[in-house]
């Protein structure tokens, strides 16, 4: 059956953004066609005329995304096919590094991952483990807060800590990490830190000078850039084996053909999400408040956590429910039929018949965690599409 956009309210926008005006203008003059174009189309590792414009204007953007992002300097970001290598090059090439630096097996190096992140981070540390290293997965609290406290201890004082990975933001619940405390536990212990910022990107400040964290990952597509587009950000000296090899480019970090045009998508939409960030953080987090409140006031449905109104600790645009009696996918469905597009968690596992490993890891009970829904909010989200949304739930729920 084809997809009928009139009239849809879509409401997953922690599973992806819309491609936002910003980026589409500035990746329009690279979607020409034909030779008399080739300036911006050429491969910017050329020597030639059209390959040193495109080389000029793939740093342009780089510098864009540095100046947005609080990096030291330009050279410090990666250009990747997206978050998920971003992830795998952080956790899998830090760890190497860190072992042949210190001469070390691999049972001696331990790596910390929260027990909350992305599958991208979690199968790394699978298969560090794998590999022979040391791998503790610390847990958050309830509320979905890893504090660094836990942190601390899972890092142990023996001088084996090499990494300690944990998110700006979770996908699912919407915490926002204490990232400059955990860098500063992950140093005290001599050990490097990285974080995963795609959710928290466009909807909470982000410095990476501030936090002084020695690495993070990004991705384009959920702030309006484009798919297949993502950054490492690597700290000055930070040591990292490359993770996809090949003919050397991003100074040998990562290999294969940049994307000029998704780069400047990526720099443009990032631009615009931090521009409009104290806006929508005030006005996204007013609708949040509000759906929090109504559906904590409908039979059957409750809050995961506990979001005061207007509070900071969690993103301005995720809400997070558990509803009694149904399972996530029945109510996926019901409101997708009525026009709303909504998820049970994060998209990467959509398909999963198995309850959220952030729930499970929270301490949320399993058969609570079958009926999890995210409500998700954007740039477009009006206050008539939540209203909208809050009916047709009550009629969902009245399906029984």
């Amino acid at each position: 059956m084809a997809f009928e956009p009139q009239n849809y309210v879509y409401l997953d926008w922690a599973a992806t953004a819309p491609l936002c005006e910003e980026a589409a203008l500035a990746m329009k003059p690279y979607l020409l066609c034909g030779s008399e174009n080739i300036a911006l189309g050429a491969n910017p590792n050329s020597l030639h005329s059209p390959g040193r414009a495109a080389f000029s204007a793939l740093e342009s953007s780089r510098s864009s995304l540095a100046r947005s992002l609080g990096a030291h300097r330009p050279d410090e970001l990666v250009f990747t096919s997206g978050a998920t290598e971003a992830d795998n090059t952080a956790l899998l090439g830090m760890a190497h590094a860190v072992r042949d630096k210190r001469h070390a097996s691999s049972k001696d190096v331990r790596v910390v991952v929260s027990a909350i992140e992305h599958d991208a981070v979690l199968s790394s540390a699978r298969r560090l483990e794998a590999e022979g290293f040391e791998v503790v997965y610390v847990q958050p609290n309830r509320k979905g807060f890893v504090s660094p406290e836990a942190a601390r201890e899972s890092l142990g004082h023996d001088g084996h800590a090499a990494l300690l990975s944990v998110q700006a933001a979770n996908s699912e619940v919407g915490s926002v990490q204490p990232v400059k405390e955990l860098a500063r536990v992950a140093h005290d212990a001599g050990a490097l830190f990285h974080t995963d910022v795609v959710q928290a990107l466009g909807k909470h400040p982000v410095s990476l000078k501030d936090w002084d964290v020695d690495a993070a990952s990004f991705s384009a597509h959920k702030i309006g850039g484009p798919k297949g587009v993502g950054l490492l950000y690597l700290k000055t000296r930070t040591p990292c084996e490359a993770f996809v090899l090949g003919g050397g480019q991003e100074a040998g970090r990562r290999s294969g053909t940049q994307n000029p045009c998704g780069a400047a998508g990526f720099a443009a939409a990032c631009e615009a999400a931090v521009s409009l960030l104290s806006d929508e953080q005030v006005r996204l987090g007013g609708l949040r408040d509000t759906l929090y409140q109504e559906l904590d006031a409908m039979e059957g449905v409750q809050a995961t956590v506990e979001v005061a109104r207007g509070s900071r600790e969690y993103l301005p645009n995720i809400v997070h429910v558990l509803v009694h009696g149904l399972e996530s996918q029945t109510m996926i469905l019901r409101l997708d039929s009525l026009g709303f597009g909504v998820s049970g968690g994060s998209a990467c596992s959509s398909h999963s018949l198995e309850s959220s490993h952030v729930l499970r890891a929270m301490g949320v009970n399993p058969d609570e965690a079958q009926g999890a829904l995210r409500v998700s909010l954007g740039r477009d989200t009006t206050a008539d599409e939540v209203e909208r949304f809050l009916q047709a739930m009550r009629r969902c729920l009245e399906w029984g």
